[in-house]
This record gives structure tokens, sequence and C-alpha cells, in this order.
């Protein structure tokens, strides 16, 4: 495999992750407007004369994005052409540019024409999608040299499931995770993990059923995927992909977890926000990846 196309792939996921970390950034510092209802151009200018930090942060994240959709391009068509006859290697391709397409528009649209918090929210996940297709893309490419087959691994249905499920679920919680950023909902709840407060009580508004909603499903994909862990600590031991798969997305959600804990403990440090996104983001590019070994595993038994 051509060397330059490894270094493409690995710098075009690299560059997904600081898109996906600069639009947690312009969400944690609300620097959305900090070029005004302008778009692309910022307050209506090429070289903008007044410059706040919003305009900067929000500026900087506009450029890398821009700058990423290019690196994307290239990558889509160059894997198009060089292993397009991997089966995968097409949809992946288009995944990727469409969803990062997808993002910039509804970037776009927030900063033009005023958007709900509950339509913001999903932009966050949008962009995961587009970061999830580069990352499979950029395995994909380092695999066709170490010629690992994955149609070789077994996995039950059991498995299975738990795959599919996890990563429609991990979808849920990003979702609501991003819905406490836009709703301004992350310390509505001045305690952790319970929304006490001044007394012990259920959520009494919409910002508090936000946050608590969050943390809820929180737990639940972390005990889930402890228990999942579990199963492939005892079930999959030979198969060391499966096996140390889950060991490494267990770490994540734990570490995710503590980062949002942290997150309360701390009054929104912006350094642990930026963290708690990140080890998301990872965590769901492991979960895609089980995906992709899924579709191409031989299937057995339950267990």
């Amino acid at each position: 495999m051509q060397r330059s196309l490894k270094w493409l792939a690995v710098a075009t996921t690299i560059g997904m992750i600081l898109v996906l970390l600069g639009g947690a950034l312009v969400t944690k510092t609300e620097s959305g407007m900090g070029c005004g209802r302008s778009w692309p151009l910022c307050n209506g200018q090429f070289l903008p004369s007044e410059i706040t930090p919003e305009l900067i942060i929000e500026l900087a994240h506009r450029l890398v994005s821009g700058s990423v959709g290019f690196l994307v391009l290239i990558l889509s068509i160059w894997t198009w052409k060089v292993i397009g006859h991997i089966r995968e290697t097409k949809f992946l391709s288009f995944l990727s540019f469409f969803f990062l397409v997808l993002q910039g528009l509804i970037g776009a649209a927030a900063v033009i024409w005023e958007q709900s918090d509950f339509i913001l929210a999903l932009h966050f996940g949008i962009s995961l999608i587009s970061f999830a297709a580069v990352f499979l893309l950029t395995l994909l490419i380092f695999e066709v040299d170490k010629k690992f087959e994955a149609d070789k691994l077994v996995i039950d249905k059991r498995m299975g499931f738990h795959m599919i499920s996890l990563s429609i679920y991990s979808y849920i919680v990003i979702y609501t995770g991003a819905l406490v950023r836009h709703t301004n909902s992350s310390l509505v709840c001045r305690d952790w993990p319970l929304c006490i407060n001044d007394a012990p009580a259920l959520p009494g508004n919409l910002y508090e059923w936000v946050q608590m909603g969050h943390r809820t499903a929180a737990a639940i994909i972390f005990i889930w995927i402890a228990y999942v862990t579990y199963l492939a600590v005892i079930h999959y031991r030979n198969q060391k992909v499966i096996y140390w798969g889950w060991i490494f997305a267990l770490i994540l959600v734990s570490l995710q977890v503590i980062s949002g804990a942290f997150v309360i403990f701390t009054r929104l440090n912006l350094y642990i926000a930026l963290l708690h996104a990140l080890f998301i983001t990872c965590l769901f590019g492991v979960l895609s990846y089980f995906l992709f070994l899924l579709s191409r595993s031989r299937k057995n038994n339950p267990l």
C-alpha cells in the first residue's frame, strides 16, 4: 500500500478529531455567533476588522473544517481508486464525505437562521458518522498490508446483538450529551451522580431532565459495556481483536464517566469538557469498528 495514502489517512483521521473537538469548543465557549449571522465570511468580511476571542474560535473552526473537508474528499477519491475492489471502500468513501458536507451545511444554517437546541444537538452526531467512516477507511488501508482477515473471526449471535445495539444506543447517549451542551444544562445539577441541589427530588424543570437523562443514559452504557467486556473476556480470549477491543471500550467509557463527573466538580473546566468529547469520539470509533468486524465475520450458534 502506498505510504503517502497511509499518511493522508492518518492525517485526515486526526483532522476529523480536531473538527469534532473544535465544534465542542465553539459550543462550550458560546462562540457560535462569533462571526455574526454571516457564512462563510465573518461579519460579511474576508478579513474581519474587529477581532474577538469568539470570532477567532469560530473562524478557526470553519477553517479547520474546510481544510479537513478537502482532505476527506481526496482520501475518498484516492481509496476509491486504489482499494475500490474491497467491498466497504466505496460505501465508506461516500459516507465520510457526505456526512462531513451535511454537518457543514447544518452549521451554516445554524449561523444564518436560528435553530432550536434539539436540532443543533444533531450536529456533533453527524460529524461523528463522518469521523467513523474516515477511521474505518484508515484501518482498511492499513489492514490490506497486514492481511488481517476479519472473515475468519467467529462472532456468535449474542455478541453480534450487543455490538449492533450498543452502537445504536451510543448515538442516543451522544445526542443527550450534545443536548446538555446546547441547552446550557451542564451545571444545572451541582451534585453528581444525583441531582440533589438543595434537596433530593425528581428533576423540576426541562434543564434538570436533560442533565439527568444524559447521566442515566451514560450509566446504562457503562454497565452494558462492562457486561459485554465480561463476555469477551470469558468467550473471546483467543480472538484478540474482540478481546482487547472490548477492554479498550471499557477503558474509554470509564474515562468518559469520570471526565463527566469532573466537568461538574470543576464547574465546567474547558479542558476536561474537551476530554469528555474526545473520549466519546474514540468510543464511537471502536464501536463502529466492531460493526465492521461483525459484517465480515462468520456467525455461529449463540454461546
